[in-house]
């Protein structure tokens, strides 16, 4: 069976019945989150000064960001947290399914050199495992502060070409001030506006006698942010210009069945994409095409989320994560975007979430050798005046504009 890549292994859960959870509230405040991830795991809150912007992390899920806050206690929960499966404290085949807005994973997940299948198995949900390092083995905190936490782990994994990776991962999470926000944006944030802002900073080192090749397989650092949906949320994909001969495609959208019309637009170098949580489907921004910053705007709750990562001008090999043996398996994504539905027109389904996703270069490293990849996470909150700034500063388009795509 040939299939493309399972972001989140929504399809093997669907099956395996975690996606049969009736549709979780779509808003909390941090401060219920927060209670609940701590009757359940250990979880680490970092704060500002002022207490308005903080952070919840849980090593025992691979030191992810679980999700974040503008306004304290009391102010809206922004990450996607699957409540039923933590509650249930019950591991599941393939990849349990935790949730969080900032959470560590490698790739590539198919292809010859895939991390999730064993030696010459076929590409099937049967076989279909998420290495146990990036999903039911915690990260150990080494330090930590008010504003910054780092984690390591020390594990080996084996691909399907049978080359074992003996890595060394290194994850800073760390919040970013208002100064800092400014400098990485490249705009003022009006006072009005509550914000949010973090990233991760992520290092692989290959801690083997071997070095990594194209030969052997080539890893990637791929992050992933789950967020909760609603029926007014758009994705924002900003995209290179120029022909298709001699950038390739502006977009692959074909990971699940074409996307439909309906749900994708592509405008003046921009893609829409619905964020609803409705309908399954995914998108990916190949290398010559990607852009720094993508994001999502929910008129409803009024709140603009921007996700930043520290793109390589010049890396052109990166993993390919589709279900079969590839002709080109180091000719994947940069970028990108899902958003979650029920499955094959039934109404089993994992969440409702939706995603924004970056990814490494494939790693070619020495013995000792190390690389790193940042991905950050902004989170706006305030009056469309204010937002829009932000949005045309670092999306170049307008937020009526994203209002009127759908």
């Amino acid at each position: 069976m040939k299939v493309a890549s399972l972001v989140c292994g929504c399809l093997v859960l669907a099956l395996s019945g975690c996606a049969s959870s009736p549709r979780q509230p779509t808003s909390s405040t941090f401060a219920d989150d927060v209670a609940f991830l701590k009757r359940h795991t250990d979880a680490i809150v970092l704060s500002d000064a002022t207490g308005q912007a903080r952070i919840a992390i849980v090593p025992q899920y691979q030191a992810r960001v679980m999700t974040s806050t503008a306004g304290g206690d009391a102010g809206a929960s922004y990450g996607w947290i699957n409540r039923r499966h933590i509650k249930s404290r019950r591991p599941v085949p393939h990849m349990n399914p935790y949730g969080g807005e900032d959470r560590f994973w490698m790739g590539p997940e198919g292809g010859q050199f895939a991390l999730f299948f064993p030696p010459d198995a076929p590409f099937d949900l049967e076989h279909w495992q998420t290495p146990a390092v990036i999903d039911t083995e915690p990260f150990e905190l080494a330090a930590a502060s008010d504003t910054r936490a780092i984690f390591r782990k020390h594990a080996a994994l084996s691909n399907r070409a049978g080359f074992t990776f003996r890595i060394e991962i290194e994850r800073t999470v760390r919040l970013l001030n208002p100064l800092r926000v400014e400098e990485l944006l490249g705009t003022p944030i009006p006072p009005s506006v509550a914000c949010v802002a973090f990233e991760s900073e992520n290092r692989l080192t290959n801690r083997g006698s071997e070095p990594w090749t194209r030969e052997t397989g080539l890893p990637s650092i791929w992050i992933l942010g789950m967020f909760r949906p609603t029926p007014e949320t758009t994705m924002v994909v900003p995209i290179q210009p120029g022909a298709e001969g001699d950038l390739g495609p502006a977009v692959i959208d074909t990971y699940f069945g074409k996307v439909p019309p309906e749900r994708l637009i592509v405008h003046d170098n921009v893609l829409y994409f619905r964020g609803d949580g409705l309908y399954r489907s995914k998108i990916g921004i190949p290398p010559r095409r990607a852009k720094a910053t993508v994001g999502s705007y929910d008129e409803a709750q009024g709140v603009l989320t921007l996700v930043n990562a520290s793109l390589s001008a010049q890396a052109r090999d990166y993993v390919n994560s589709l279900w079969e043996i590839q002709t080109a398996p180091f000719g994947g994504d940069v970028v990108n975007a899902y958003n979650d539905g029920p499955l094959d027109g039934s109404r089993a389904q994992l969440g409702p979430f939706y995603e924004l996703e970056t990814s490494s270069p494939a790693l070619a490293l020495a013995p000792g050798q190390q690389a790193a990849h940042t991905h950050r996470t902004f989170h706006f909150q305030g009056s469309e005046a204010d937002l829009d700034a932000i949005a045309r500063a670092t999306l170049g388009v307008t937020l009526e504009a994203v209002k009127a795509a759908f």
